[in-house]
């Protein structure tokens, strides 16, 4: 398969749309967040609706990636890219013109399905076009763009919060879209395995995507009904079962969707558990920052999203130029430095307590967001190349796949784990700090009730006595909350470096190449 240099104008052409497309899927992540209480209000929506708007998408992006990857592979990577990128841009559309919460969730649902198939598409595309000694230095390019619109996220859904226009959050996708479909129609050629044979794995495909579904929706409603309710160990019990009769499948297929022996590369391994620690550690980490920031410390929505600056600037800066670093002198280094650096920023960020609001960031949060920041900057385009460079490029669907559904399942495995944690530090906070508190029984019940909503707990009417001290209890339990997660997020970023030490080599194991 003839490859391109990256400075070619056919290089640029497949660069420009696989970076506008992926921009598409990661500014919604972010922004949506955002205008969440804009969103509530314009649907009147409730707390359990804001839920499922925010996870309907997350839920059938996990479930189908790896099917999106290997379809690429099979039939074609620039036409199921653009497929994925129609049906996005058709579910962004239907998102924006909702009028009711159910039509909302179902228009997310319809954005999962684009996602599946268009994520895994751009790092494949890039992948198996882009000549090898460049191929880092892609993939970094694309990691920077893709990370900057990713943070920058949250400022664009500020400003069109307090605009009063959430719903061009989902509009901005259309032209975006449409402007990657007319350049990857025109000018970036179809490029698949030619030597792939027999059809797309239907059994496997299905089964997984099964697994993936009940396991994420499992996880999604631990915060909710607890781990004792069936709803939530029924579906994580069933699916894992899915994903050992997977597993067998896989083994027995002559044409299986994952070849489990592209796990026998211990590179591949390894830069998948390192994904998997590592970005639960960040989803956490960045979930409650932005939290602790708007609810507690007294920043505005957009004011939290500028926070997140520094990262930004960072990552362009940087990103480009450890992605050719790495195709210099290996992934190794960087993936144990970036990893553990990244976790040395969210505990830096973790003993950050009671500020007087955004006149005092730079010196309580800025330096922690620029040690994260450095971290992820030399992490995220030497981790992709190192996953993409383990394996064949007829495999690199399935690889982008695989990588990318690490991503979001540990998303999933933070917000669920992390946010039914957060409830039981801050309930220990609170009623460790009611003890020594004058509250009669009743009111302290009350008190800690509200522990559910986090830092947005509000002091029940019925408690009309020390209502200032109240808030203060409430503020305090939730910093310490916060800081018990950040400090686990941090762990989890070491571990993620550890998972390096161990498994990664700068000269990989043979390539899988059945």
């Amino acid at each position: 398969m003839a490859t391109v240099a990256l400075k070619s104008p056919a290089g640029k052409w497949i660069m420009a749309s696989t970076i506008l497309a992926s921009s598409m899927a990661f500014i919604d992540a972010t922004a949506l967040n955002v205008v969440m209480p804009a969103l509530q209000q314009g649907l009147r929506a409730s707390g359990a609706d804001l839920f499922w708007i925010l996870n309907a998408y997350l839920l059938m992006l996990a479930s189908l990636i790896l099917i999106g990857g290997a379809m690429g592979d099979k039939l074609g990577r620039k036409k199921i890219f653009m497929v994925g990128i129609f049906i996005f841009i058709l579910g962004s559309a239907a998102c924006g013109l909702s009028n009711n919460v159910l039509m909302l969730v179902i228009c997310r649902v319809l954005q999962g399905i684009g996602g599946a198939l268009m994520i895994p598409g751009s790092l494949s595309l890039i992948s198996s076009s882009i000549n090898a000694k460049e191929r880092g230095k892609a993939i970094g390019t694309w990691s920077a763009f893709t990370t900057v619109v990713t943070m920058g996220g949250p400022i664009l859904g500020g400003a069109l919060a307090d605009a009063g226009l959430w719903r061009y959050i989902f509009f901005i996708n259309v032209p975006i879209g449409v402007l990657a479909l007319v350049m990857l129609t025109f000018k970036v050629h179809e490029i698949k395995d030619e030597d792939s044979k027999g059809n797309l794995d239907f059994p496997g495909a299905i089964t997984i995507a099964l697994a993936l579904a009940l396991i994420t929706f499992g996880f999604l409603r631990v915060p909710a009904v607890g781990l004792a309710n069936v709803q939530a160990y029924g579906s994580l019990i069933t699916g894992l079962a899915f994903l050992v009769i997977f597993i067998i499948i896989e083994i027995k297929s002559t044409n299986p969707m994952m070849p489990l022996k592209l796990f026998q590369n211990s590179t591949f391994s390894g830069a998948n558990l390192l994904t998997f620690f590592l970005y639960a550690g960040l989803g956490a980490g960045m979930l409650f920052l932005s939290l602790n920031l708007v609810q507690v410390q007294g920043y505005s929505q957009l004011q939290s999203g500028l926070t997140f600056l520094p990262f930004t600037v960072l990552m362009i800066t940087i990103a480009r130029f450890a992605g050719g670093l790495a195709d210099r002198h290996g992934p190794r280094l960087f993936l144990i430095g970036g990893p553990a650096l990244a976790g040395t920023g969210l505990l830096i960020l973790s003993f950050v307590k009671q500020t007087t609001g955004p006149s005092d960031y730079w010196t309580t949060f800025f330096p922690g967001v620029i040690v994260l920041g450095l971290g992820m900057s030399f992490t995220v385009a030497p981790l992709t190349a190192a996953v993409m460079a383990s394996v064949n490029d007829h495999f690199s669907g399935t690889a982008s796949g695989i990588n990318n559904a690490m991503t979001r399942i540990s998303g999933v495995f933070a917000n669920a784990i992390f946010g039914a944690l957060a409830v039981l530090f801050f309930s220990g906070a609170l009623q460790r700090d009611l003890q020594k508190s004058p509250f009669n029984a009743k009111d302290k019940q009350l008190i800690v009730q509200q522990a559910n909503n986090l830092g947005n707990a509000k002091v029940p009417a019925a408690v009309v006595a020390n209502k200032q001290q109240v808030t203060q209890y409430y503020h305090q339990g939730f910093i310490d909350a916060y800081a018990n997660i950040m400090q686990i997020s941090a762990g989890l970023g070491y571990l993620g470096a550890l998972m390096a030490l161990i498994f990664i080599r700068n000269k990989s194991v043979r390539k899988t190449d059945e």
